[in-house]
Formats: structure tokens, sequence, C-alpha cells
């Protein structure tokens, strides 16, 4: 399964490096993934919303295409010059993510990364769940809101404020891989999952 994690100039760092640490360590676990980050819009060293400088391993859109997209959030309550809302205004990520849905990937987003899907009109009539500061702006853009740490609608994945990463990677884990290895990343990590994952009833 090739999972990309996307990166821009503004993403909350622990929005994709959390998620990041979880999904490399089922990989060596024995899940069957192949995790990348991906950046838009440039190549080059992109910087996060608290400074650190992070190298991608592709342009978004670049090689395979995934099996899953990971989106974090990052600059949207403050309205930043660099973050989710920056690219929203942008318009490249949201086209590309509306493009990528198309084609059967699944979107999985952190904290205000939801914003990003919103505004690619992926989230209208959809459960789904942002940071509890943006959950006015998802509601808006028509989004069924769901008070849980984590939404699983089948297509897309939601999760709450910044942490709720942990808890999303660790669904990722056991909904793609297996529960025996999201509880053993759990132990190792010494991180007990929070909350409850919504799912859609089939």
């Amino acid at each position: 399964m090739n999972i990309d994690i996307l990166i821009y100039p503004g993403f909350d760092e622990l929005d994709a490096i959390a998620p990041f640490e979880v999904l490399q360590n089922a990989a060596k676990l024995g899940a069957d993934f192949r995790v990348r980050l991906v950046a838009s819009p440039t190549a080059e060293t992109i910087v996060a919303a608290h400074g650190l400088a992070v190298a991608c391993d592709a342009l978004l859109g670049e090689g395979p295409r995934p099996d899953l997209l990971v989106v974090p959030g990052g600059g949207w309550i403050d309205g930043s010059a660099a973050g989710a809302r920056a690219e929203v205004n942008r318009g490249v990520i949201p086209a590309e993510l509306d493009e990528y849905h198309a084609a059967g990937v699944t979107l999985a987003a952190v904290c205000t990364g939801a914003m990003l899907l919103a505004a690619a009109k992926l989230l209208s009539g959809r459960p789904a769940i942002t940071h509890h500061s943006a959950i006015p702006d998802l509601e808006a853009a028509g989004a069924r809101l769901v008070r849980a740490r984590v939404v699983d609608d089948g297509a897309i994945i939601t999760a709450g404020g910044v942490t709720s990463g942990l808890d999303l990677a660790l669904w990722i884990v056991e909904r793609f891989a297996s529960p025996a290895i999201a509880l053993r990343i759990e132990e190792n990590m010494e991180y007990e999952r929070r909350g409850v994952v919504w799912r859609q009833p089939s």
C-alpha cells in the first residue's frame, strides 16, 4: 500500500510527523506500507508552522499514485500567511485532492487539513471533524459534523486537532494492516488512543 503524506509551507509539524512515525513503525512491524513525504508547491525544503525545515521525497502528484494520502492542517485558525488557508486560496492542493478522490485514492485529513478537503467540495454532506476552533468553518462548508476523535466515512477519514493525528494513523494501521500491529505501536510509543473512531454504518 502506497501512502503519501502531504507537506506544504506552514503545515503543522505534528499533523504530518506523528502519522509519518506511526506508519513507518507499522511498516517495520510487517505492514505492507510504503510511506513518502510529498510536497506542494516546490520540491525544495518546506518550512512548517513552527520553523521545522523538511525535505520531501517527491512533489504532490509525482511518481506512483498513492492508495492513501494524508493531509495535515496548520495556519487555518490564525490566518497565517502560510498554511492551510493560504493553500485554499492558492487552489492547487484542493484541485489535486479532487482528482485523487475521483481516482479512488483514500483521503485522510488531520486537524484543519479537513478544510483543504472542504475547499475541494469533498466534505459536502459527509460526516467529518476538524480542530474545534475550525468547526464553524467546516459546517459552513457543508460537512455533517460528527464529534469524534476520528471520523471514517470510508473513502475519506478526518481527525480532530493536532494530537489526533496519532489516533488517525493508528486507525489507518488497524484498518489497512491489523489491530495487532496497531497495538504493538501503541505499546512501543507509550501512547494510548483517545476518544472513539466513528465509522459510517454499513
